[in-house]
Parts: structure tokens; sequence; C-alpha cells
């Protein structure tokens, strides 16, 4: 094989590992470093340099069974209702304020009677918040739906949103509204089944 190519191999492996390094998910992180390490690996048996392949080749089959792992553990989700001006959300609120702001800019925590506010568990850790006000009939509006970094993986969505439309439409509501800020949270509400509505207002149906 031209050593050209090889090269690009190489450094192309030695990017993904690199960026691999950077991913607060672990999921992303696993997925990546495998991608990383199998062109590795590959780069390693080509150029003859047997350590280097079998070495990669093993963290690929570590990275793989790791994932297998990840995607075959039942989660266990709960929701917990608690009051606007509980102290544990507040204080959970400013200590994540930083990270808050990159995806919902401008963010300020300012209840009222209208406001309702939940603390997500998964596997009885806190995942994450969701607050929403109650400010037109039969609807929601998101103010914030935060979720921490190694837990950003949609199954806390696809879960708040389902149990959202059982507890909701119990209780007279139709629909949700969300505000979109960027790229990212445009393709988390389209994947949790809202619909653009024109401008930067997204709509979801409770059923």
């Amino acid at each position: 094989m031209n050593q050209q190519v090889l090269e690009w191999i190489g450094y192309s492996a030695s990017v993904i590992i690199a960026l691999s390094m950077t991913m607060s998910s672990i999921v992303k992180f696993r997925w990546i470093n495998l991608t990383g390490a199998l062109m590795f690996s590959i780069y390693g048996f080509l150029i003859g340099s047997w350590p280097v392949g079998i070495l990669n080749g093993f963290i690929v089959l570590t990275d793989a069974y790791y994932l297998f792992q990840i995607y075959l553990k039942k989660e266990v989700f709960e929701i917990l209702e608690v009051r606007p001006d509980n102290r544990y959300l507040m204080r959970f609120l400013d200590f994540h304020k930083k990270d808050i702001y990159r995806f919902f800019p401008g963010f300020t925590y300012t209840p009222t009677e209208n406001t309702i506010s939940f603390l997500i568990l998964r596997n009885m850790a806190v995942a994450g918040v969701f607050i929403a006000q109650r400010n037109e009939p039969k609807a929601l509006e998101v103010e914030l739906d935060y979720v921490l970094p190694e837990y950003r993986d949609f199954k806390n969505g696809r879960f708040v949103y389902y149990w959202l439309s059982q507890k909701f439409t119990e209780s007279g509501y139709t629909r949700v509204w969300a505000k979109v800020f960027n790229k990212s949270h445009r393709k988390y509400l389209l994947h949790l089944g809202f619909t653009e509505t024109g401008g930067e207002h997204f709509l979801k149906i409770l059923e």
C-alpha cells in the first residue's frame, strides 16, 4: 500500500482517538475510541507492527464489550416532582449554570405560581431537571430541559416526554411548547417528536 496512504490512516486514527478523549458522554467516548482503535489496529497490521495491531485490536474488543453492556443494561428512570423553591434544585441549577447557559443562553430561574419542576432520576442518581410554565390553557412551555453530560443519550428525554404524556393528559394538558436555541437542541426536539411551527418554537402534541 502507498506509504502516504498508510501515514494518513495513522494520522486519522490518532486524531479520532484524541477526539474521543474530549467526550463527556461515555457512550460517545466508547464509539469514537473504538473507531480510532480499529483504524490504528488496521494501520499496525498493514505496516507489519504486530504489537500496535494486537494492542489496538484488544482496545476495540474492550470498547465493544462495554458498549454491549451499556445497551443491554436496564435503566431505571423516575421523575420526582419538587417545589419550585426546593433547595436542592436551586443548588443544582447554580452548580451547573455554565453548562446550562451553553444550551439555554440567558436562562434565569424565577419561579412563579405557574412553575412546575422535576428532578430526573436515572438509577436513583439525579441526571437532570425539567422545568416548565403553565402559560396558557391546556399547554405547557418548557423553560429548561437539562441533562448532565454523562447522560446525554436521548433516553432521559424519551422517558420524560412519555411520562409527561401520561401525567399531563390526565390533567387536561394537550400540548407542550419549547423554544429552540441551537442546532443540537433542534435535533433533540425533533428526535422527541416535536414539530416546527415557525420561528424558534417547536410543538409536541400530548397523546
